[in-house]
Order: structure tokens, then sequence, then C-alpha cells
């Protein structure tokens, strides 16, 4: 079977018909790259695979020059709304200990040594000995006979300034993780954005890739006509 023969609208010289498109079977970005030059091209209008090289080049081209401004619009965007937050990761424990005063520091240890077992077995031991000496009376003299007014009064005196040292203690320790748990969400909400831009990125690459791999193919297949 006989080629059709045809005559390029571009440069006049004369094809087989599988050698190149007409005008109206092209991509319609070839179309508007044509009519920029070729004002006059009309659906019937035969272009050569040679003429159209340079316009599919530059159909190409913009294909990954809006791929790239996508993805650095995609970053740009994740850059504000991250630098929007105004956070910055935080050692916590730092920040704490930079701004302690004397009186949390004395609360903290008071609440560390009383909740040791080293407080209570010394105070066991000190309640023993004090018990002991007035019930014995080792040297003949009692200075707190039973009931051990003294004793009492020496024990409510410990628990009374004890209690509120712990509680300051205690309160500081709560300031302490609502800072942590503040700080692990600003970091999750920051990784959570940076792994969604990177989704994107990555979805932005593929789709490019795939168009690039069309195009191509188009490409192999109307120059092997």
């Amino acid at each position: 079977m006989q080629v059709k023969r045809v005559q390029d609208y571009i440069s006049k010289e004369w094809f087989d018909e599988t050698d190149g498109s007409y005008f109206e079977r092209l991509n319609s970005r070839l179309q508007v790259l044509l009519k920029k030059d070729y004002p006059d091209l009309q659906g019937h209008d035969f272009i050569s695979n040679i003429s159209l090289l340079d316009y599919r080049l530059v159909f190409l081209d913009e294909v990954i020059a809006n791929a790239n401004e996508k993805n650095e619009h995609v970053r740009e965007t994740v850059h504000d709304v991250t630098k929007s937050l105004l956070y910055e990761d935080q050692d916590i424990q730092e920040q704490l200990d930079s701004r302690i005063t004397f009186g949390q520091k004395v609360a903290d240890e008071v609440a560390r040594f009383g909740g040791s077992w080293t407080f209570i077995l010394s105070f066991v031991a000190f309640m023993a000995i004090w018990m002991g000496l007035n019930v014995v009376q080792p040297f003949g003299i009692a200075f707190d006979k039973y009931p051990f007014i003294l004793l009492n009064l020496a024990l409510s005196t410990l628990a009374a300034v004890q209690a509120p040292l712990i509680m300051m203690s205690q309160n500081r320790q709560e300031e302490k993780d609502r800072q942590r748990a503040e700080n692990d969400y600003y970091v999750n909400l920051k990784t959570e954005l940076i792994i969604g831009d990177l989704h994107r990125k990555i979805d932005d690459i593929i789709d490019c890739q795939e168009k690039l791999q069309r195009s191509l193919e188009e490409l192999e297949k109307k120059e092997n006509r």
C-alpha cells in the first residue's frame, strides 16, 4: 500500500504521512506554541516530526519547569508554616535548670531525700534511739519522758515544713512535664509537616516523570512511523 505524501506546512518539504502529524491531532500545548510562530495554521495542515522536534523540546522544558516550580512552591509553603510557629526545639531540662532558684533547689533536695529509703531508715533509727534513751535512761536523765511530747512536737514541725517543700517540688515537676509535653507536640507537628512536604515532593516528581515518559514515548512512536 502506497503511503500518502503530504507537504510540511513549516519547511514546505514533502514527507510521508507517517513522518509527522496533522495540526488538529497535536497536543493542545504544542498547538499553542506553533500558533505563536504560525498563526495561520489550520487543523488539516501537516507538520513533520523534524519540524515538531524543537517545539516538543520546548514543551518538555515547560513540563520540567512547571514541576520544579510546584516543588519550590510546596517547599516555601511548608517553610512559611513552620516559621509561623515561631518555635525551635528546646532542651527543657536545661531551661528549667537555668531558671531554678535557691528555694526550688532546697525543695527538690528535700523531696528527693524525703522520698528515699535512706530517710526512712535513718528516721526510724533516730526515733528508736530517742525513745530508747528516754525509756532506758542509760545516763540517768530522761529529757522526753513517755508519751514523748517533745518527739511528737519535732515530728509535727518536720511534717509541717516538709509537706509544703514537697508540694513545691511537685509543682515544679508538673511544670517541667507540661513544658516537655508542649515541646513534644511542636516537635511532632514539625515532623509531620516535613514528612508531608516530602510526600508531596515525591508525588510531584513521580507525576513529572510519568509526563516525561509519556511525552518521550509519544516522540519515539512518531519518529518510528
